[in-house]
């Protein structure tokens, strides 16, 4: 079940790197030793990681079954479980300004456009992007407008769209059995394919409108640009990386969008077979550790599903229930579609 092996991974990876997320990497290692820490954390309690990307999945759940997404009622779905996220009780867990900000102005009636927080590319806009990859019966064309417009909602600039849409393709190919060897040369290739196309459909035509770029698809191939720089440090990176090293020292720490991206890739593909290692490596990390640690988790999930995990993982893990939801109607999907 490689769907619901990522809805699990996610959280999983997002519980295990919690605790180290505002600790340098010297302290993780004086804690936990270089590999990071190997089990869930205490209460398996998670981040507003794990609840804005049950906030994604579950705005996709409302979806009519068996049909093809509509940028509308997707994009009202998004806003309202945003929303409710951001008034929730269980949203203290240092949740990112941007997406507070931007469900602020939501809240107080702006369109989306406006509210969207235009000048930032925060890892907010793809460590909740991966259900959206999970999808079964939609179109690729489907997949990158969604993405990007999940991201646009709170983060508004290219290279958080672009890194969401690579976010959600990793996960969605490598659910469709992709090897890990192939991901990184498929992605730097989607780079350059998506160069400049901007999804007017799902975006709009205000977002691009930011100065410096005099259409959208100027505005677009900025993240793209972008992304495709980082992709091309984490391929030099991932051909000997030192297990000893803090992975943020070859592909960032992780606050940014596609940072967070490049160094999850560079922690799953150190140990693609190895979940519990990867989400220890992940976590081992002295920047984002939680948003690292989740996407790789999510990655790792779609690969091996849920059974690679240890098995009393699932039971011990934060918002249990909701994760096999989702998990459940679309790994039903696939097997329909197999």
């Amino acid at each position: 079940m490689t769907a619901t092996g990522s809805m699990f991974g996610l959280a999983f990876g997002d519980c295990v790197g919690k605790p180290t997320e505002f600790q340098r990497f010297e302290e993780i290692v004086r804690l936990y030793g270089p590999a990071g820490p190997k089990d869930l954390s205490q209460g398996g309690y998670v981040t507003d990681d794990t609840q804005m990307a049950l906030a994604v999945a579950e705005a996709l759940l409302d979806q009519p079954e068996g049909t093809d997404l509509a940028v509308e009622p997707l994009t009202g779905s998004l806003i309202e479980h945003f929303l409710a996220w951001a008034i929730s009780p269980d949203n203290n867990r240092a949740p990112g300004m941007t997406c507070l900000r931007a469900c602020g102005h939501l809240g107080n009636g702006l369109p989306w456009p406006e509210a969207s927080q235009r000048g930032s590319k925060g890892c907010g806009a793809n460590m909740r992007v991966t259900p959206i990859g999970l999808l079964p019966h939609v179109p690729d064309t489907t997949v990158a407008g969604a993405a990007q417009l999940q991201a646009a909602l709170t983060h508004g600039h290219a290279t958080a769209l672009a890194a969401s849409d690579l976010t959600a393709f990793a996960t969605r190919w490598l659910l469709r059995g992709m090897a890990p060897s192939d991901l990184l040369p498929a992605l730097r290739e989607r780079c350059q394919e998506q160069r400049r196309v901007y999804h007017g459909d799902w975006l709009g035509d205000d977002l691009w409108r930011v100065p410096l770029r005099d259409s959208p698809e100027e505005f677009i191939e900025h993240g793209w640009v972008e992304c495709g720089m980082v992709l091309g440090v984490l391929a030099k990176a991932a051909e000997n990386p030192d297990p000893a090293l803090d992975p943020c020292d070859y592909t960032g720490e992780g606050w940014i969008a596609e940072e967070a991206l490049a160094t999850a890739l560079l922690c799953f593909l150190m140990y693609p077979d190895e979940p519990v290692r990867a989400l220890g490596r992940a976590a081992a990390t002295g920047g984002d550790s939680d948003s690292i640690a989740a996407l790789a988790g999510a990655f790792v999930g779609a690969r091996h599903g849920i059974e690679a995990f240890p098995s009393d993982w699932p039971e011990r893990i934060e918002y249990r229930d909701r994760l096999a939801r989702a998990g459940g109607v679309w790994d039903a999907g696939w097997e329909r579609a197999a």
